[in-house]
C-alpha cells in the first residue's frame, strides 16, 4: 500500500518538483501547504501517513508545525527538511516526536527512503546527519530553547513585521495575550527592540536572512 504524503514548503517550485519525484515513485501526494499553519490544518483534515515540512516557512516554521501535528495527529509521521546538517531546533523536534530529518540538497532519493521508513513507524536521518548525534540529542539533558512554543510562534510573526493586533488575529488569541507574550519574549531574551529580535531569529534558524 502506497504512503499518503502531504508536502509543506513555501516555494511552489520546490513543492511541485518533490511532488513529481514522489508520484513517479508511486507515492500519493494528498495535499500541499505553503506555510506551517496551513500544513497543520491540512494534516488534521486529510490525515496523511507522512507529512514533509520545510523547517523555514512563514506564519509557523516547520518545527512549530511539527509540534502541533504530533499532538493533534499522533499517528502521522513527520519529516523535517533542512538546509543544514546541524540545526538549533533538532533537539526540540526529536522531543516532539519528529522521526525524519532530510538534508534539502539531497531531497530526491533520500526523501523517498525517509518517507518509506517513517511511514513504517521507523526513524530516518540523512547520511549527512549522524544518527549517533541524533541519539545523543534524544538523551540530552542540556538546556532547552528558552521560549515556549507559543512564544516562538509570536516571535516569528513579530520578526515577519506583524503588529500585535495582527498576531492576535493569526493565533486567535486576545490582543492583551499577544502583548503579554511579546513582553515575556523580550524579558526572557533580554532583547528590547525589534532589530535585536530579528538578529536572534536569524541566528537561531527561526527565519532566513
Amino acid at each position: 500500500m502506497s504512503e499518503r504524503v502531504l508536502l509543506a514548503d513555501d516555494h511552489a517550485v520546490v513543492r511541485q518538483g518533490l511532488r513529481a519525484l514522489l508520484e513517479k515513485r508511486g507515492l500519493e501526494v494528498v495535499g500541499e501547504a505553503a506555510d506551517g499553519q496551513a500544513a497543520v490544518e491540512l494534516t488534521t483534515r486529510l490525515r496523511p501517513d507522512v507529512v514533509v515540512l520545510d523547517i523555514v516557512m512563514p506564519r509557523l516554521n516547520g518545527v512549530e508545525a511539527a509540534h502541533h501535528i504530533t499532538r493533534a495527529c499522533p499517528g502521522v509521521g513527520v519529516i523535517l527538511l533542512t538546509m543544514h546538517t546541524e540545526d538549533h531546533y533538532v533537539l526540540d523536534a526529536i522531543r516532539d516526536g519528529v522521526r525524519g530529518f532530510v538534508i534539502k540538497t539531497q531531497a530526491a532519493e533520500d526523501l523517498f527512503q525517509a518517507i518509506r521508513e517513517v511511514g513504517r513507524g521507523g526513524m530516518y536521518v540523512s547520511p549527512g546527519i549522524s544518527a549517533a548525534v541524533v541519539q545523543a540529542l534524544r538523551a540530552a539533558a542540556g538546556p532547552r530553547q528558552p521560549l515556549t512554543h507559543r512564544q516562538l510562534e509570536v516571535l516569528q510573526l513579530l520578526v515577519e513585521g506583524k503588529g500585535t493586533k495582527q498576531i492576535a488575529g493569526v493565533l486567535e488569541i486576545s490582543v492583551k495575550t499577544a502583548e503579554f507574550h511579546r513582553t515575556r519574549i523580550m524579558k526572557k531574551l533580554d532583547i528590547h527592540e525589534t532589530a535585536g529580535l530579528v538578529r536572534y531569529a536569524i541566528r537561531t534558524g527561526l527565519i532566513e536572512p
